[in-house]
């Protein structure tokens, strides 16, 4: 009997409110959706950073007799005395764990296989445009500055890329996404908590005449506040399944979408997905529960 009266308050309570309640769960769900969202960019910047972080590398283009920079119109080609030489100190350097050289035929054939669904690019690129170079690995990613400056400004070089330039300002702009993800969803969820705690005050405002006759018969404290607190968290649970869509919807069409273009094959597998949905639902259970708590402490004071 007691179930079946907290059942049918918590339904009257609903009913009653319903526009509020719809507000609710709206709110609740986007605060959710932008939070799991957060999450979800959070560990794929996580997984690609540790991939990467492991193949991060240096790149020496050497000058040819073509090259169009000043520093090579002035020094000239590089000489097989100066590729030895470059090579020979690089392979001395505890930063670096490997050296490769790569001709001007073979860099070619691997840009038109690493960019072989780019067809106007690859068409726009003729061999000889990558000039001859070293691709050095290093030992941990920290170390591209002190190899960077120990062969800069040598005969035979003509420029220095490096990986974790382009890298940092790409998981820059990873990170900002992420940050303004989440400060969106905290605000939201304040707002959330305050749209929360209206509706129930509302609903036991609604009810005081029922909470009232209950303080008559001796109910306690707990069991009057109950159907108002699991009205809270139902709220927060509906809003949480709506927004465990819009997670899913990250997941296929944003973070999939955004790895087939730059070629990441860093894939967050679904236990990623489903960790960051449980984590949204029980904040949005707690959420709800937490500002009906204390929104009753205050209205229904036996």
């Amino acid at each position: 009997m007691r179930a079946q009266f907290v059942l049918s308050e918590i339904w009257i309570g609903l009913r009653r409110n319903l526009t509020m309640t719809i507000a609710v769960i709206t709110t609740v769900a986007i605060s959710l959706a932008l939070f799991g969202a957060g999450l979800l960019i959070n560990q794929q910047v996580t997984e690609m950073r540790r991939t990467w972080d492991s193949q991060i590398s240096l790149t020496i283009y050497l000058c040819t007799d073509n090259s169009p920079s000043a520093v090579c119109e002035e020094n000239g080609a590089a000489t097989e005395a100066d590729r030895e030489a470059i090579q020979a100190d690089l392979d001395q350097m505890s930063e670096v764990a490997s050296v490769e050289y790569v001709t001007a035929a073979e860099a070619y054939a691997d840009f038109q296989q690493r960019f072989s669904n780019q067809e106007a690019l690859v068409e726009a690129t003729q061999e000889g445009d990558i000039p001859d170079n070293f691709r050095v690995k290093l030992a941990t990613p920290d170390d591209y500055e002190a190899v960077q400056s120990a062969v800069e400004g040598r005969p035979g070089i003509d420029t220095i890329s490096n990986d974790q330039g382009v890298l940092d300002r790409f998981f820059g702009l990873l990170d900002g996404l992420k940050w303004a993800a989440l400060t969106v969803a905290m605000v939201q969820l304040v707002a959330a908590a305050l749209l929360i705690g209206n509706t129930i005050r509302l609903s036991a405002y609604s009810r005081r005449r029922e909470t009232g006759i209950m303080r008559l018969v001796g109910a306690s404290n707990f069991y009057i506040q109950l159907p108002f607190l699991l009205e809270g968290a139902i709220s927060g649970l509906i809003g949480g399944i709506f927004a465990s869509g819009f997670i899913f919807a990250t997941k296929y069409f944003l973070l999939d979408r955004i790895q087939s273009w730059f070629q990441f094959n860093v894939t967050l597998g679904l236990g990623s997905v489903f960790y960051v949905i449980g984590v949204s639902i029980i904040l949005g259970v707690l959420l709800c529960t937490i500002a009906s708590f204390l929104t009753l402490r205050r209205y229904l004071r036996v």
